[in-house]
């Protein structure tokens, strides 16, 4: 089989390699699967970098999430089928053909939508917990989001439209506007120093009482300045390198409270029926068509290269992904 790996942290294009591998055997109580589609997520790159919150043990195969077939079984294994359709487990280097799993973990999924579903992991659990875990919204509320054409932005306006709740979508290019109102979202603004004079200017007294930061430094600040009184800012990404502000009128005269979010950390400290929960409401919408992202490509294993060059760029119109057994 085949896989990418890395032995050193560093640009991704110089330290990923290609290479060839024995596959692995099933012990008793695993499987063995054959990924099908995996996503590059920021947070893979990072990692390859060495600059995200968990550095794994050298040499190390990236990519924390993708969908599989079972195409081998360990000794004692009950329950799963050769060919079954199973969510791999997070964090298990999905950039490869081939992965072993305890088959206790699998998580079936149904016959569906392989390009969609390829991206239950990461992105649509964040944007559900954005949006359930910090405030209760009621319909009619407003949040306000930056970085809101990525996959995570996309997924937070269905979410919240689906909710009754109204969103406020900051972007940082005028291209990106008219893709994120066509999906549904209520307003859609181009960042810049007068942004809370625009929201305003459209919310009037409506409550803004959820803000969902991807970005950091100055935006931060201007999307803190929208709350209502009580609001919540959520950190959960700093693309922007720079460390988030906030201003004293925020949290003196309105009592604006900072949360982080760190989707690594829930999965850790979440018990079993919450995941359930969370994964059994995004499955049936996902399947159904109801919850989708944009895909701008997608590369075979031999291509990695080019996937992660692609991955890296700024200004994508979907998500980029692999397909490593075709």
């Amino acid at each position: 089989m085949k896989r990418a790996t890395y032995a050193q942290f560093g640009n991704p294009a110089d330290v990923v390699t290609l290479e060839q591998a024995d596959s692995p055997i099933p012990r008793s109580g695993q499987v063995r699967l054959a990924i099908q589609r995996a996503p590059m997520n920021p947070s893979d790159l990072l990692q390859v970098q060495g600059v995200y919150g968990i550095r794994p043990p050298l040499p190390a195969v990236p990519g924390n999430e993708g969908i599989a077939r079972v195409v081998a079984l360990g000794e004692g294994v009950d329950g799963v089928a050769e060919g079954q359709l199973v969510i791999a487990p997070a964090g298990s280097g999905t950039w490869q053909q081939e992965v072993l799993a305890p088959a206790t973990v699998l998580v079936p999924l149904p016959e569906a939508d392989l390009d969609q579903l390829a991206m239950i992991t990461v992105n649509p659990p964040t944007a559900w917990l954005l949006l359930d875990d910090f405030v209760d919204l009621a319909p009619g509320d407003w949040v306000i989001q930056n970085a809101a054409n990525s996959a995570v932005g996309g997924y937070v306006v269905q979410l919240a439209a689906e909710r009754g709740v109204k969103t406020i979508n900051i972007v940082r290019r005028d291209s990106a506007v008219a893709t994120l109102r066509a999906m549904g979202g209520d307003l859609v603004l181009v960042d810049g120093p007068d942004l809370a004079d625009r929201v305003r200017a459209v919310v009037g007294d409506g409550k803004i009482r959820l803000g969902l930061d991807a970005v950091g430094g100055d935006s931060f600040a201007r999307m803190a300045d929208t709350l209502s009184t009580g609001g919540v800012m959520v950190s959960y990404g700093a693309l922007s390198g720079a460390p988030a502000t906030l201003s004293a009128q925020a949290t003196i005269f309105r009592d604006v409270t900072v949360r982080g979010f760190w989707l690594a950390r829930w999965f850790e400290q979440a018990d079993q029926p919450r995941k359930a929960e969370v994964f059994g409401n995004l499955i049936q919408r996902i399947a159904t068509g109801k919850l989708s992202t944009a895909i701008e490509a997608m590369y075979p294993l031999d291509q990695i290269h080019e996937a992660m060059a692609h991955a890296a760029q700024g200004e994508r119109a979907g998500k980029v992904l692999l397909a490593p057994n075709g």
